[in-house]
């Protein structure tokens, strides 16, 4: 799956999987993120992290990928955090009242 409007590294250290998102996060590129979390998952990480840093906007269909994984991840007893949110992710997820949920402080 190739997106042109998102981009996502991976990295494994120190028990944890980060993958690190640039971009936009929206229709065209929901499926993407989807997929890489869920192959996370399936390779059985349980403590996943995702770092938003560089997402530039984050639509609805993302919050519900987001959502999903989550609930996902911690029903089988890991965690799905999101690091390092920028101000866009940060404004998204309080409007919809998930910042508290998925990003700690």
């Amino acid at each position: 799956m190739k997106s042109d409007v998102l981009e996502i590294t991976e990295d494994k250290s120190e028990g944890k999987y980060r993958l690190h998102a640039k971009g936009r996060v929206d229709s065209n590129s929901a499926d993407l993120l989807l997929y890489k979390l869920e192959n996370v998952i399936k390779e059985n990480h349980n403590n996943i992290i995702l770092d938003m840093s560089q997402i530039e906007y984050l639509s609805s269909i993302g919050i519900r990928v987001i959502l999903k994984i989550f609930k996902q991840v911690t029903q089988e007893g890991g965690s799905f955090n999101i690091e390092h949110p920028s101000n866009i992710v940060r404004n998204v997820l309080g409007m919809v009242a998930l910042k508290e949920m998925l990003v700690p402080e």
